[in-house]
């Protein structure tokens, strides 16, 4: 039954297909292979299916391969263009903490030259007051010599009408008169002198009062350059908070706790600002002093931002040679099938691509753990933990403290993968979190 299907084949074949004899000469003689039609059609068809086969092949590696070059050219624009704003961004940032610094150095200034006027104002205002007090003193001597003058004259009237009335002459008296004479004239040049001494004391008073309403017009000045100096401080101060706010927030951080664990702990060189001393007085602090303050602690908070972000992990575990892969979320697992939670995030490279710690913190481990395959963890404060697995090699050992920007390790494909790349990892309390958050939060800070 075969043979008879396979003689109609060759024969429905043969109008198309001779048959064909390959003959075979050697020394032993002549020999020849008959290719019948089906086997001429059998070879036919297994040569173009291995040439289709091969064309396919072809064409999907070509594929790849293009998709592959335009997905790097895409990844590493978007990676130089990162790097330009992350370099503008910290240009900008050196900018604002310069002013920063500039303004606090030109208010410390005005609060000097104001102090200084202060000074002078309240140096002429006692002068003042003293030549005033000197004034009244003059005043009521001058009151008290001219009283006693008019009692002597009364007195010398009195003398000279007694002597009359007894003697019925004034010849008598000649000496007495003489020596109330000479009394009158002492009188009269000390009232002289007081006068004198009076028109001074008033010229002297004029001074001061030009002197004072000289100091006051100073002071005026004073605070208006105070203010424009105030303005600037404050507003670099709030141009300063306002990205490292939005950081933190846009992170899902509670700033406010974050911020008063880094002022408890603090311990960096020269301690927190401290406020303007108030009086000692019991007197209500005047408005340059609160607005001071008001700077002084603004300052002082963003200097406790900044010590916080250094400690988190807001920048990238890789250079801009690599390329992110896998996001974080439910994802089907490539090994077993099922929607799985991916707890970090993926970023492809070669194998031995530099690894560096996200922020500062500490070592908890280094080593081989079952799907990690070599793994760093680094806790961070604020409950934050950071691992980097996959690596190919481990530059860092358990207790070592690290900081931000530190290489730790190697990319590799050690563990449970598929390819070379580094799976990064944050979490909070325990809890995996999304990682992009954090570094999304501090592409427009650092």
């Amino acid at each position: 039954m075969i043979a008879r299907l396979l003689n109609r084949l060759n024969a429905a074949l043969g109008k198309h297909l001779p048959e064909q004899r390959l003959f075979l000469k050697s020394d032993a003689g002549m020999r020849f292979i008959r290719l019948r039609p089906g086997t001429q059609a059998l070879m036919i068809t297994g040569g173009a299916v291995f040439v289709g086969w091969t064309a396919i092949v072809t064409s999907i590696f070509l594929i790849d391969t293009i998709s592959a070059g335009e997905a790097r050219e895409q990844v590493a624009r978007a990676q130089m263009t990162y790097q330009i704003r992350l370099n503008d961004m910290s240009d900008e940032r050196d900018a604002r903490a310069s002013e920063a610094r500039l303004a606090q150095d030109r208010f410390t200034i005005a609060m000097d030259q104001v102090s200084e006027m202060q000074s002078r104002l309240l140096a002429s205002e006692e002068r003042r007051r003293e030549m005033e007090v000197a004034v009244d003193v003059i005043q009521t001597t001058l009151r008290r010599t001219m009283t006693e003058r008019d009692e002597a004259r009364g007195r010398a009237d009195q003398l000279m009408a007694d002597i009359q009335a007894e003697t019925g002459t004034i010849q008598t008296a000649a000496g007495h008169q003489r020596d109330m004479e000479l009394t009158l004239a002492f009188l009269a040049d000390a009232l002289e002198d007081t006068a004198v001494e009076r028109d001074d004391a008033h010229q002297d008073m004029e001074v001061a009062h030009a002197e004072v309403d000289r100091l006051e017009f100073e002071a005026e000045l004073a605070a208006e350059r105070g203010e424009r100096i105030f303005t600037q401080i404050e507003d670099a101060v709030a141009m300063s908070l306002e990205p490292l706010d939005t950081m933190f927030r846009s992170a899902g951080m509670p700033t406010d706790q974050i911020i008063e664990q880094v002022r408890r702990g603090y311990s960096g060189q020269g301690g927190p600002l401290m406020p303007i001393t108030m009086s000692t007085r019991g007197q209500a602090p005047d408005e340059i002093s609160l607005r001071a303050n008001e700077v002084l602690e603004g300052l002082d908070q963003v200097n406790l931002y900044r010590l916080a972000a250094e400690q988190l992990p807001f920048s990238m575990p890789v250079g801009s040679s690599a390329r992110y892969t896998s996001g974080f979320g439910y994802r089907p697992d490539p090994f077993h099938g099922g929607q799985r939670l991916h707890a970090g995030s993926d970023f492809a490279g070669p194998v031995g691509t530099p690894l560096y710690a996200t922020g500062d913190g500490v070592v908890t481990f280094s080593g081989r753990q079952s799907g990690y395959g070599l793994l760093v963890k680094i806790r961070h404060p604020f409950g934050l933990e950071t691992r980097y697995a996959h690596m190919s090699r481990i530059r860092v050992s358990e207790g070592q403290r690290v900081s931000r920007g530190e290489q730790i390790g190697d990319m590799g494909r050690t563990g449970r993968v598929t390819g070379s790349h580094v799976h990064y990892e944050v979490r909070q309390d325990g809890t995996p979190v999304d990682p992009m958050n954090f570094i999304t939060a501090g592409r427009n800070v650092f």
